[in-house]
This record gives structure tokens, sequence and C-alpha cells, in this order.
């Protein structure tokens, strides 16, 4: 077997047979976390003009177009086999009933077709937990949309890959121009037979015995970094976000299965003129619009707190001879969410503050440390835990650990094809958790930023609020900046 671990210190174990490759700790994790109310899937909604496809749109193109790529993105051939006892991670095995028609799916909007009537139905899609008998992927064909429009809307499990890998992989399905040459035919696909119980039973229990090894020094490894973070912090008085610190907010608390999604859009050239001006980063700014907009939406409801909020930010630790590799490289940077601030060249200078202190932690930390101690986390206890507290409605009753899920992609400055289709927009959206109803995503794409909004429906039934907010505080922190 084959290993997509993060922590390189841990021991890859032999590989059995060609076909099988045992998950990575951190992509077992969102396998052991998902409940059925906190769903681990991530989407892409991309809204695409079909009037540059060849020879007009139909669903017919379009899924031949999808069938012949399939085969370039591995798990999406593939899925996951619990080994017996759960004594170690699942494996990945090909899927010997591979149908693209279990995945490829056709539907439409109501009319008028619009971006709410997308986003109300994308969220019905986003509400629904993939079947865990076939590959973790689902693909929508969204037709009925405005002006001859369709969307194309990607549903994969985060165990299979992060926003990072995704965003690699858009070039296995888009193309850079509406007719691309030099087809070919898809090679046959030949299953290799999943291994027998005692085969998995067997490689797995001397997988585990190697990766427990490395818990000591990891344990001391962390420790000594948990030091530093505090001595630091003591010394600058500059900390960034700490987790069990948010103050509760209007969507945090118990979730459901049912999501909400809105989206927004905001210009990546004005970005670039206010970053420039203040020496930040793009992210910065982003942060920022992120902060005010949330800032004039929690004034709304009457619940802004008085101290910052603390998000989650995932950060791709992936390395340039790991690009490509279809799992999780992902580690985590807690920071804070000036809402707090009302003035918007206030918050960007508070913002940049924050955001460097807790990159500096983060590299205190180590860009491995999650990965390699996701490694040594237990199936069975991970799971039970997770269901536990899902169940027992645990995050009503104490402080949220983290306001909400924040995360930024870096997309494609070019056009992109689907099928001959132009992509016009392109709107990420990552898991809720329980107790953090929210996660809001951005990629850039050519000259825009393109957000994509994901919610628990109860707690945030007026997602489109939230949105709508975005390029009011954008504008204001532009006006503010450069005026």
């Amino acid at each position: 077997m084959q290993t997509g671990r993060a922590d390189p210190s841990v021991p890859a174990p032999t590989r059995e047979r060609a076909g099988v490759e045992r998950l990575s700790g951190l992509d077992a994790f969102f396998l052991y976390i998902e409940t059925p109310t906190m769903h681990t899937h991530v989407a892409l909604t991309a809204v695409l003009d079909t009037s540059t496809m060849p020879g007009g749109y139909s669903f017919e193109a379009m899924r031949r177009h999808i069938a012949e790529r399939v085969h370039l993105v591995r798990p999406f051939r593939q899925k996951v086999v619990e080994v017996p006892l759960r004594v170690h991670h699942p494996v990945w095995v090909d899927d010997t009933d591979f149908d693209i028609d279990r995945h490829l799916r056709r539907i439409a909007v109501p009319a008028p077709g619009g971006l709410r009537e997308l986003s109300h139905l994308v969220g019905h899609i986003a509400s629904v937990q993939l079947e865990r008998n076939k590959p973790l992927w689902e693909l929508w064909i969204i037709e009925g949309l405005a002006e001859g429009r369709v969307a194309f809307v990607a549903k994969v499990h985060h165990s299979a890959m992060d926003g990072a890998s995704a965003a690699e992989l858009l070039p296995a399905f888009l193309d850079l121009e509406p007719e691309p040459t030099g087809r070919v035919e898809p090679p046959p696909f030949r299953p290799t037979a999943a291994p027998d119980d005692w085969e998995l039973l067997g490689a797995s229990a001397i997988d585990r015995v190697r990766s427990l090894g490395s818990l000591p020094s990891l344990a001391r490894k962390t420790t000594q970094s948990i030091t530093r973070i505090r001595r630091g912090r003591r010394e600058t008085h500059n900390a960034a976000g700490t987790p069990l610190t948010a103050p509760t907010t209007v969507f945090n608390g118990p979730i459901t299965a049912q999501r909400s999604v809105a989206f927004a859009r905001v210009s990546l050239p004005q970005v670039k003129e206010i970053k420039n001006a203040f020496g930040a980063t793009v992210n910065d700014v982003l942060m920022t619009t992120c902060a005010m907009a949330m800032r004039r939406y929690l004034e709304g409801r009457k619940d802004l707190p008085d101290t910052p909020l603390v998000t989650a930010c995932p950060v791709s630790v992936r390395t340039e001879d790991q690009r490509g590799e279809q799992n999780n490289r992902l580690s985590v940077m807690f920071t804070k969410l000036h809402t707090d601030v009302a003035d918007p060249v206030g918050c960007l200078l508070a913002t940049q503050r924050t955001a460097s202190a807790a990159k500096s932690e983060h590299e205190l930390i180590g860009p491995e440390t999650l990965g390699a101690w996701a490694e040594l986390a237990d199936p069975m206890a991970s799971r039970v835990a997770s269901t536990l507290y899902s169940n027992a409605n645990l995050a009503a009753h104490h402080r949220p650990a983290l306001s909400f899920i924040l995360s930024n992609i870096p997309g494609p400055p070019f056009p992109v094809y689907l099928g001959g289709a132009e992509m016009e927009r392109a709107y990420p959206m990552g898991p809720v958790l329980e107790g953090a109803g929210l996660n809001v995503t951005m990629l850039s794409y050519r000259e825009s930023v393109d957000f994509g909004f994901l919610g628990a429906t109860e707690l945030l039934p007026d997602i489109w609020d939230l949105a709508d907010a975005v390029p009011v505080a954008f504008d204001e922190l532009h006006d503010a900046a450069l005026g």
C-alpha cells in the first residue's frame, strides 16, 4: 500500500498491490468526524457561458467531455474500504462497479434563473451527504440560468482532496480554449480487486505500530512550540487568534443537515490597489473586507460582539514536489477578524498586525504538525467522539472554539473552459462544523475574487444579507484606503 501521510517521520507502509492506497491520517480525519448533520465535503459552483461551445450546448456533449477526463483524477474511480476492527485508517481501492452516471447529475433552476435561484438549488445539493459505497464525488450540470448560462457544481469529499489540490486538478476537466486539440480516447479502466480482510488487517497492524513510534517525539516538539508561542505573546503583546476564546454569535451553535448558500464578488485589481497602498497582502485586504461585511451583518442582527471574532484559516503546506498529489496537505492558522474596529483603514491595519502574528505562530507550530497528529488518531474513538458531541448538542453548552472557517484559494488569472463553455464565475464552498455554522471561501479568477458562503440554515436563514454586505464593505474600504 501507499500512503498520503503528512508526517515524513512516520515510516511509509509497504505497497501490497497496485490500486490500493491507505488514506493519510488527515484524509481519514474528514471521514471520522462526519455525522448526518456535519458533512465534510467541499464544493465549487461555476457559472458557464455556453455560447462558446463548438456546435452549441448539449448535456450529452458535457457528459462526453467529463467521461473522457474522469480517469485523470484518481480518487474519482476509487472508494473507501474500512480496515477490519478499524485498527488503522481506511484504504482507497478501485471501484470495480464504477459508472459515470452514478456521479453525473442533470437538473434545472426555476425562472428567472439568477444567482439567488442557483444558490437555493446548490444549498439543497450541499445538504446531502455523499454515499460511502461508491467514489466520493458528484458533478451536477444545472440548466435554466438566465441568458442561456448553465452551472457546473462539483461536490467532492474532503478526504479525497483539499482546496489547493482541487485547484491544481482543475485542468483535468478545464481547457485553455473552447476547442482543444490533441484529444485522445481515455484508456480502458481495469480496476484492481480489493485486498481481503486478512491482508488488510495484517498490513494495517504493522503500519499502526510503526506510526505510534513517532508519538513521544511529536509530543515533545508540540510542547516546545506551544511554549515558544506563549513566550512570544508575553514579549510582543501581539497575539493571533486563540481557539476557545471566540465570542458567541448567531452562527455559533448546534447544526442540522440543512445548508444555505450565497455568493459575492469583488474586483481583484481594486484589491491589489489597496494592497499596494498599504504594503499589505491580498489576503489582508480580503480578510478586512470579510471583517467589515461581518460587522455590518452582525450590527443588523443586533449581535455585534465587543471583541474580535476568531477564524480558522486552512493553509496549504503542499511543497513543489507534492504538487498534483490528490490528498490533503493542510495546516490551520487561527487569526482574529477585527469586527470590533469600525474604521476601514484601522481595520486593515489591525488585520495586518494580527495576520503577521498568526503566520509567525503557525511557523513555530510547524506545517506538518496537524497532519502528524492526525496520523495517530484512533479511527473508532474519533468517530464516537464526533457522534456523541453532535447528538448531545454540546456546541450549545460551551464557548465557541472558533467563529467560522475562512479560506482563500488562488485560481487561474486567465479564462478556462469546460467542454468548450467559458467559465465566468467560480464560487468555492467548504464545510461547516458543529458550533461554527459558517464557511466563507474565496477564489481569485481572472479579474475578480469570488466569495462562496455556506451556512447552517437554521443559524443563517438570511445568509444572502451577509453576502450582499461584501461589495458594500469592499467599496467602503477602497474609498477609505485610496481617497
